[in-house]
C-alpha cells in the first residue's frame, strides 16, 4: 500500500451508529465533499455521459441558447455540462466551482480534448463579475440549497443577478422539495464496483427544511474509507420562486419536473426529482458598480516611538521606504491619493473628511503600537468606510503564533513541533530534539527572533527564554524545531471566491552568510542595516518540482480562507530534513516595503512597484464593489 494510502486511512474513522444526524453535520460541510469519493459515489450519474447530454438538450431547449451566447455554470463540478456545450460548438463557456480538486479535473480534462472553456474556483455567493455579462447562467445537477443560512442561498441568487446582462436568463435545476420530503430513503445502500459500497442514512431536519444525509463508503480490503455528511434545501416551486422575485428576478416559471436516471439502475437520493426553474433579468441594466478614485493612505506615524524599529524610532532607512512609496502611488494617475500618518489627529480626520476608500498600510498599528494594528480597521468598520487589507478579527488571530499553528494543524497543514512557555511558566517541559527556535507567542516584524534563538542545548534555551521575557514582558514563548531545510514564501493578491493572483514563490538563500551564524531571518535581517543577516541574505525564485509548488500554493490557499484574509497575505514554510514544507508564519497586511518579500516576488514576474500596489488596491476595491 502507498504511503500516502496509509496516511489515508490512518486518519479515516467512522462515527459508528449515530442517531441525530444533524447534530454531526458541518456548516460547511461542502467545502471537503466534493472529491474522488464523490466522483465514485455519485459517477453513476454526474459521470454518465448519456445523462449529462440528456440534460443540456434541456437547457439548450429551455434557454434557446445559441453557440455565441456567454454562458456561466455556476457551481459546475467536474465541467460535464459546459464540456459537452464546447464539443457541440458553443464558444463561449466558463465554469465556477468551490472545489479545487473538481476544477483542475475539469481543466485537465478541457486540455485533454482542446476545448476552450474557462475554470475557475470560485465561491458562488461572491464570484468575480464578467467583464461582459453573461446571457445565461445554470445551476444544474441540484446545486444549489447547501448553506446552512437561506440567507447564503439568496446571496447566490443576487450574485447571479448581478452578473447577467439585460434581460438574461437564470436556469435551475434543483431537488423537488415538497416531493422529496415525503418520498427520501431512510436507509439504502449500493455497490460502486466490485471492491467499494456505500451506504446511506437519511432524515429531514428538525426545521424540516432540509434533507440531511450520511454516507459510509467501504473498501473491502482497505475499510471505511469515508463516513462524511451533507445537506440539501428542501425547496417548493412556490418558495423558490419567491426567492428569485426578492433576488429581483422576473418572469419566473417552473418549466417541468424531471426524473433522475442511474447507470447502476440504484438510490438517486436527492437527484431522484427535480424542478425546472427559469427567470429572467430585468430588462434594463442593473447600474454601474461603485468606483473609486479618492484614496486615503493610512500609515504609522513617522514623529512617534516604534519599539519594533531599530533604535525605537523611524531611521533614515524607514523614512527612504515611506518616500519611495509614494513616489509609486504617484504612478497611478487613475486614483488621488492624500496621506494621513498624524495619528493624533487620525481618527478625527477620518470622521471630519470621511474618504472614498482607504488604503490601509498602517501595518505598525495604532500611535505605532502593534498590539493596536487591529484598532484601525474596527475604526473604519464603525464610520462604515470601505478598506483595503485584513479586518480586526483577521489581525488578532494571525497575531498569535500559536492559533494560527492549531488551525494549520486542522486543515492538515504541516507545521513544526513546538511547546509552549506561559508567560508565568516557572517550568516546563524542554524540548527532546535541538536546535530549537524561541520566539514570542504574539508579535509580528520578527520582534524577539535574533541569531541567539536558535539554541543547541537546554542552558541556551533558558537563556533565551530569559531574554525574552525581559524584552517582551508578559507573551508566551514558543520553542520549535529548528527548521534547517529551504525556506519559501507564497504571496497570494485577490479573494476567496473573485480569484487569486499567486505571485512567483520566492526562496530565502542563505548560503553568503558568514560561518556559525544560523540561518533564519530575525530582528537583524529586517532593522540593521549594519549586521549580516542585512547584507548577505538574499532571495531568489524557488527551484522546486510542481508537487511541491502545488502543495505552498494549496496550503496557502486553504489558510487565507480559514483565517479570513482578504486582499493580500503571505506564508512563510520552511523545509525539515524530510524534506516537508511546515508552516512558520501567515502574514495578513504584510510589508509594502519597496524591498519587502511581496516586492520582490512581484519583480520576478516583471511587475513594478506601483504595479504591486495597484494589483492589491484592485483586489480590495473590486472586493468592495461586489
Amino acid at each position: 500500500m502507498a504511503v500516502s494510502e496509509v496516511k489515508a486511512r490512518a486518519r479515516t474513522r467512522t462515527f459508528g451508529p449515530v442517531q441525530d444526524l444533524e447534530r454531526h453535520l458541518p456548516t460547511d460541510w461542502w467545502r471537503s465533499l466534493f472529491n474522488a469519493v464523490y466522483l465514485q459515489t455519485d459517477g453513476d450519474v454526474v459521470e454518465d455521459p448519456a445523462t449529462t447530454e440528456r440534460e443540456i438538450d434541456v437547457v439548450i431547449e429551455a434557454l434557446g441558447l445559441k453557440p455565441e451566447h456567454h454562458m456561466l455554470d455556476l457551481c459546475c463540478g467536474q465541467g460535464r455540462h459546459l464540456l459537452a456545450l464546447a464539443r457541440r460548438g458553443f464558444q463561449h463557456l466558463t465554469g465556477i466551482d468551490r472545489s479545487r480538486y473538481l476544477i483542475r479535473l475539469a481543466r485537465r480534462r478541457a486540455a485533454k480534448e482542446g476545448l476552450a472553456v474557462k475554470f475557475h474556483e470560485g465561491d458562488a455567493r461572491r464570484f468575480r463579475l464578467p467583464s461582459q455579462p453573461y446571457d445565461c447562467v445554470t445551476l444544474l445537477g441540484n446545486s444549489f440549497g447547501y448553506f446552512e443560512q437561506l440567507d447564503d442561498d439568496l446571496a447566490v441568487l443576487r450574485r447571479i443577478h448581478q452578473s447577467l446582462a439585460p434581460n438574461g436568463q437564470l436556469f435551475l435545476d434543483l431537488a423537488d422539495g415538497e416531493w422529496l420530503a415525503s418520498n427520501y430513503e431512510p436507509r439504502s445502500w449500493e455497490w460502486i464496483d466490485q471492491n467499494q459500497l456505500v451506504c446511506r442514512e437519511r432524515k429531514l431536519a428538525d426545521d424540516r427544511m432540509r434533507l440531511i444525509c450520511r454516507e459510509v463508503v467501504v473498501h473491502a480490503e482497505r475499510g471505511v474509507i469515508a463516513d462524511q455528511f451533507y445537506a440539501e434545501r428542501l425547496f417548493t416551486a412556490q418558495g423558490i420562486t419567491r426567492m428569485l422575485e426578492e433576488a429581483g428576478f422576473r418572469q419566473v416559471e417552473t418549466l417541468d419536473r424531471m426524473n433522475g436516471g442511474s447507470s447502476r439502475n440504484e438510490d438517486m437520493g436527492m437527484m431522484a426529482r427535480r424542478m425546472l426553474i427559469r427567470a429572467r433579468s430585468p430588462a434594463q441594466p442593473i447600474g454601474p458598480r461603485r468606483s473609486f478614485r479618492k484614496v486615503t493612505v493610512l500609515m504609522g506615524d513617522t514623529k512617534l516611538p516604534d519599539a519594533v524599529k531599530r533604535g525605537g524610532q523611524y531611521n533614515a532607512e524607514d523614512l527612504d521606504s515611506v518616500q519611495r512609496l509614494q513616489n509609486a502611488l504617484n504612478e497611478l494617475p487613475e486614483f488621488e491619493f492624500r496621506i494621513l500618518s498624524d495619528h493624533s489627529k487620525m481618527f478625527d480626520e477620518l470622521k471630519a473628511n470621511r474618504p472614498e476608500f482607504v488604503f490601509n498600510l498602517c501595518d505598525e498599528g495604532y500611535q505605532n503600537d502593534a498590539l493596536k494594528e487591529l484598532h484601525v480597521p474596527a475604526f473604519l468598520e464603525t464610520l462604515g468606510i470601505p478598506y483595503s487589507g485584513a479586518a480586526p478579527a483577521c489581525l488578532a488571530v494571525c497575531y498569535d503564533k500559536a492559533t494560527v499553528r492549531a488551525v494549520a494543524r486542522d486543515l492538515d497543514v504541516p507545521v513544526p513541533g513546538q511547546t509552549i512557555f506561559e508567560f508565568d511558566d516557572q517550568a516546563a517541559h524542554l524540548p527532546s530534539t535541538f536546535p530549537a527556535l524561541l520566539k514570542p507567542a504574539q508579535g509580528d516584524g520578527s520582534i524577539g527572533i535574533t541569531a541567539q534563538s536558535v539554541v543547541n542545548h537546554p542552558s541556551e534555551l533558558l537563556s533565551a527564554a530569559a531574554r525574552i521575557r525581559h524584552d517582551w514582558p508578559g507573551r508566551a514563548i514558543l520553542v520549535q524545531d529548528f527548521l534547517t531545510g529551504p525556506e519559501y514564501s507564497v504571496g497570494l493578491i485577490g479573494n476567496v471566491g473573485m480569484g487569486f493572483h499567486v505571485q512567483p514563490i520566492l526562496e530565502v538563500d542563505y548560503s553568503h552568510l558568514p560561518l556559525g551564524l544560523p540561518p533564519i531571518l530575525g530582528y537583524e535581517s529586517k532593522w540593521e542595516p549594519e549586521s549580516p543577516y542585512w547584507t548577505q541574505i538574499q532571495y531568489r525564485p524557488a527551484e522546486i518540482s510542481e508537487e511541491v509548488r502545488r502543495s505552498l500554493v494549496d496550503y496557502s490557499l486553504k489558510l487565507f480562507g480559514r483565517l479570513a484574509c482578504r486582499d493580500y497575505a503571505r506564508f512563510d514554510f520552511r523545509c525539515s530534513l524530510d524534506g516537508v514544507p511546515r508552516l512558520l508564519e501567515v502574514n495578513p497586511n504584510p510589508g509594502w516595503v519597496w524591498d519587502g518579500k511581496l516586492n520582490i516576488m512581484a519583480g520576478m514576474e516583471n511587475e513594478s512597484y506601483p504595479e504591486l500596489l495597484n494589483r492589491i488596491l484592485k483586489a480590495a476595491m473590486e472586493r468592495h464593489q461586489s
